[in-house]
């Protein structure tokens, strides 16, 4: 189960965080957030040979904690998605296919003309689509 999705600006700015747990979860789930952006950019700027190529946007499990894994993905324009999750036995081509519809998602929501370029993202109807694709999440292996 997700727990948080993120979008972080290029400049490690949040442009959109929702955790989908009770209130009192929702700090802790922003530091782990925050926390994984260490993670994104030692990855990003130290390339190992095991690691992702230059070109992979999908980064993978970033880090495991006790009760999370957390997963990111880079876009061409180094704005970062993580998703933190529940299940700790989660394959990755779910992740992969959470993280493509969610970019789907990102992209409609930012060509929207009346949305400002590096400001939070405030589109309700990106919200609800982020809130159904959370649903959908390791629903359908085949889709």
């Amino acid at each position: 189960m997700i727990v948080c999705v993120a979008v972080v600006g290029h400049q490690n700015n949040p442009l959109y965080i929702q955790s989908f747990t009770e209130a009192d979860d929702a700090l802790k789930l922003h530091h782990i957030v925050h926390c994984s952006l260490d993670v994104i950019d030692e990855r990003v700027n130290n390339p190992k040979k095991s690691g992702p190529t230059l070109n992979e946007t999908f980064l993978g499990l970033l880090y495991p904690t006790e009760n999370y894994k957390v997963y990111g993905y880079l876009t061409n324009t180094k704005v970062k998605f993580i998703v933190v999750t529940t299940d700790l036995d989660v394959r990755d081509a779910d992740v992969r296919n959470f993280f493509r519809k969610f970019h789907v998602a990102y992209v409609d929501a930012v060509s929207n003309p009346f949305h400002v370029p590096g400001k939070k993202i405030t589109s309700r109807t990106f919200a609800e689509r982020v809130s159904t694709i959370v649903k959908s999440f390791g629903l359908s292996s085949a889709g």
